[in-house]
């Protein structure tokens, strides 16, 4: 069975990915990883720190992407200082209120609003939010889920530069893949916002979500949290082969991602023509058929 509101995959993993699992050599989880003593975390960290151009310092891995939101946000909520408010979208996952509630955080949404036939951040709204509830955390999500709607790397820079210093800004990226292939925005924005992570995952457009990886990129006044959340004996051998093996497919997740534009489009061409249904699209470019397409009843 296939969880859909999971966002699991129904394809194949990559040819790659396959004869990793086929080859591994099952004698490498009867020891740690030694990269710990060249000063690097994984073997991992170290692939994503070079295909994304970014120190391997700033990487950080985590048991999905849930698991570094969850430790991030309770790890920052959780400070002597008191500040236990975070703020999110009105629309978006209910996961991070709850992860906000177990360590007694204060959740505030702010507002997303309509526009045609699409979900749009009120930026100017946000701004005056976060001179008024002065939050420990803001979190924004891009694509956001369920919404679809997404932020370009200069809108994403427009809204950094009015966010206090103290703030936390975390952006989960769970589905950047399906809207943008640059990666070079994100070095230049954890180099400029000492304050931001973002988060990355290989459940979603790499569709192994039962691999349990994520990964994320942090700015320069992470150095206590990265500390927090770092494994000292290193992390899942088997995992890291896997996820390289998949990072490394690029071109065949690309060719699933068009398999999948194609059904979305058929959906909202037929859903469409319904009487009393609206079909929302989100973001034009992105091809995830099951986040893309909300369709309302009138």
């Amino acid at each position: 069975m296939e969880y859909l509101d999971r966002n699991e995959f129904n394809y194949n993993p990559a040819p790659a990915v396959i004869e990793t699992v086929k080859n591994f050599d099952i004698k490498k989880l009867c020891f740690y990883t030694r990269i710990y003593d060249e000063g690097k975390k994984s073997i991992l960290s170290v692939f994503i720190s070079e295909q994304y151009g970014i120190d391997e310092s700033q990487v950080v891995l985590g048991y999905g992407g849930e698991d570094i939101l969850k430790q991030t946000i309770h790890y920052f909520l959780s400070m002597t200082n008191g500040n236990k408010t975070i703020l999110v979208p009105k629309f978006s996952w209910w996961y991070y209120k709850s992860i906000a509630d177990e360590v007694n955080g204060v959740t505030i949404q702010y507002p997303l609003y309509e526009k045609d036939n699409t979900f749009v951040y009120d930026i100017p709204s946000l701004k005056t939010m976060l001179y008024e509830c002065k939050p420990k955390v803001l979190l924004m999500a891009s694509p956001n889920n369920p919404t679809g709607n997404a932020l370009s790397p200069n809108e994403i820079d427009e809204i950094l530069q009015f966010v206090p210093s103290d703030c936390i800004i975390i952006i989960d990226e769970a589905y950047a893949s399906f809207v943008i292939q640059d990666k070079t925005y994100i070095k230049y924005l954890i180099n400029k916002y000492p304050n931001l992570i973002i988060i990355r995952t290989l459940s979603k457009f790499y569709g192994l979500p039962g691999l349990r990886m994520g990964f994320s990129f942090v700015g320069k006044n992470f150095t206590n949290f990265t500390s927090y959340i770092n494994k000292y004996l290193g992390y899942n051998r088997f995992a890291e082969d896997v996820a390289i093996a998949a990072l490394k497919s690029e071109d065949y997740y690309r060719e699933v991602a068009k398999n999948m534009d194609e059904g979305r489009t058929l959906f909202t061409k037929e859903i469409g023509k319904l009487p009393g249904f609206k079909v929302y699209l989100k973001f034009a470019a992105n091809p995830f058929a099951r986040t893309n397409l909300i369709v309302t009843r009138a």
